[in-house]
């Protein structure tokens, strides 16, 4: 057993990734991603002065997309373009030194990260949304939730291939991975990010994936900041949010993957949902990380349900 528990906290500190790691194409080349007909990018001013890219593709009830780690708004071009044409307003912005927002250097944070999420529903006076955060950002929607500038804004959230609860191995917390682990990995990003996203390429996606999908990804993760994939990462495997789960009022789903490596759902998802009252937990058989474009119509599915309950 404890060999096991050990192979799994190496395979899970090898590949974390709360977003992605794709391999190369032969050649590369972009993969052409579905633009609703009604999208319309802007910029919102966060508190701090930094410009973050917006989009808001649709009318009707309001869905919010939130990025997971060192991925941009482009990741969730597969559900919006879908669900911009079934009556939602889908929104979506990018995290401050990712894909078109400023890279200040600085904010990555998750107070500072709760910030940037207000800073964006309240310049769109978004009301009664429906969230969906993948990853790393199921802590920015908690912390934003924690907060009384969030009374009213947000109605339900679908925490997707969650990074949550506790990452960190702690007395109480003993499937976690340990510090040094993650330390490790980090110096790899120092090193040679792009072969990091490479050498942990495979557990993300599926062997259908298409090799253009493969690198429209990789492309996303190559456009983020340095600065802000190693901020995050430190601040996500660092994160204890098993205190802000207990104190959840609004109604919450988890979709997890069953063979998600980044964020094996034994010690994520499962722990997680158990945290907040009522929550309703729906593995999905034989998917990765990755499942946004694994999974596209059977997530997209599930979102819409969970939209109009």
């Amino acid at each position: 057993m404890g060999e096991q528990m050990m192979n799994r906290r190496d395979v899970f500190a090898a590949t974390l990734a709360g977003g992605a790691a794709l391999s190369l194409a032969a050649k590369p080349t972009r993969a052409a991603a579905p633009r609703a007909a009604t999208a319309s990018p802007a910029w919102v001013t966060a508190g701090d002065g930094t410009r973050l890219y917006v989009r808001s593709w649709g009318t009707g009830a309001p869905i919010l997309f939130l990025s997971g780690w060192a991925l941009s708004s482009d990741m969730w071009a597969y559900q919006m373009a879908a669900l911009s044409e079934r009556g939602f307003r889908c929104i979506a912005f990018d995290r401050r030194g990712h894909g078109g927002s400023d890279d200040p250097g600085r904010g990555y944070d998750y107070a500072t990260l709760a910030g940037d999420i207000d800073a964006v529903l309240t310049a769109l006076d978004v009301r009664g949304a429906t969230v969906v955060a993948h990853s790393m950002s199921g802590g920015e929607i908690l912390r934003y939730l924690g907060g009384k500038a969030a009374a009213g804004r947000v109605a339900r959230v679908l925490f997707l291939a969650t990074t949550l609860p506790c990452l960190a191995a702690k007395p109480d917390n003993p499937a976690g991975v340990p510090a040094a682990a993650f330390d490790q990995m980090r110096q790899q990003f120092y090193r040679d990010f792009p072969q990091w996203i490479d050498g942990n390429s495979d557990p993300f996606v599926v062997p259908e994936t298409s090799p253009l999908m493969r690198q429209w990804i990789k492309n996303i993760m190559l456009g983020t900041s340095l600065r802000a994939v190693i901020d995050l990462n430190r601040a996500m495997t660092a994160a204890d949010f098993r205190a802000d789960l207990r104190a959840i009022t609004v109604p919450a789903l988890f979709i997890h993957g069953d063979k998600d490596a980044s964020a094996p759902l034994a010690i994520t998802g499962l722990l997680a949902s158990q945290l907040v009252k009522s929550a309703k937990l729906v593995v999905y058989e034989g998917a990765p990380h990755g499942l946004f474009v694994t999974h596209i119509d059977r997530l997209n599915r599930d979102i819409e349900a969970f939209a109009r309950a």
